[in-house]
């Protein structure tokens, strides 16, 4: 039974956050040259809120919405118990130690494993937020190895527009702002690509997006 109760509060509070987010943002879904259809994919994004993941999750239909993880970090979602029941519970986060000292598990392991098992992943490549002047981060090598050990698997990218002004770093009150989340065609590694360019061509890709959502 606690169980059971346990899944019924998940579900309520992932409503609520979905609710909420719509309700903050209003967001807008621009699917260019890509459909949500179900199909295996690692949404790979630009990185400026701790809402990125959620606004993602919530513009994706609730057929793809259910078998979506977001990547997160395990040391902010474990942080207090409520995160930790957000984060586990609601949303099924593959949860990322970025303390490589502390680590027990490696995080390309944890993401292969999601998707062996069925997932799609929300991944923010850049490692952290952004919080400079331009556009995007140098890109990690995280996403040039799971396009090596899962080459079938769709690597989409996605831009969010206007999230780092509803919730600027540091702010705990959102202000209410429309955001634009724009889905680009597919990429995937080609044969012998070396690593920085397939992080370069994937990072061209991304902010080839950002023109798109400007409201």
């Amino acid at each position: 039974m606690k169980a059971a109760v346990r899944s019924l509060a998940a579900r309520m509070t992932g409503q609520a956050i979905l609710l909420f987010a719509r309700f903050m943002t209003a967001p807008r879904a621009i699917w260019q040259g890509i459909e949500p259809v179900h199909r295996q994919r690692v949404y790979f994004a630009n990185h400026s809120s701790n809402g990125d993941f959620v606004l993602i999750w919530t513009v994706l239909p609730a057929q793809l919405r259910r078998k979506t993880r977001p990547v997160a970090a395990l040391d902010y979602w474990l942080a207090s118990p409520l995160r930790a029941f957000v984060g586990r519970d609601v949303f099924n986060a593959v949860l990322i130690d970025r303390r490589p000292e502390a680590r027990t598990e490696d995080p390309v392991s944890q993401m292969v494993s999601a998707l062996d098992e069925g997932a799609s992943l929300i991944f923010f490549p850049e490692g952290r937020r952004n919080s400079a002047d331009e556009p995007l981060l140098p890109f990690k090598s995280g996403l040039y190895h799971l396009a090596t050990a899962r080459p079938e698997v769709d690597l989409v990218p996605v831009w969010i527009s206007n999230l780092n002004k509803v919730m600027p770093k540091g702010e705990i009150i959102p202000v209410p702002l429309i955001c634009t989340v724009t889905f680009g065609s597919p990429l995937h590694l080609e044969s012998g690509e070396a690593k920085d360019v397939f992080l370069a061509r994937a990072a061209a890709a991304l902010l080839a997006l950002q023109s798109q959502g400007q409201t």
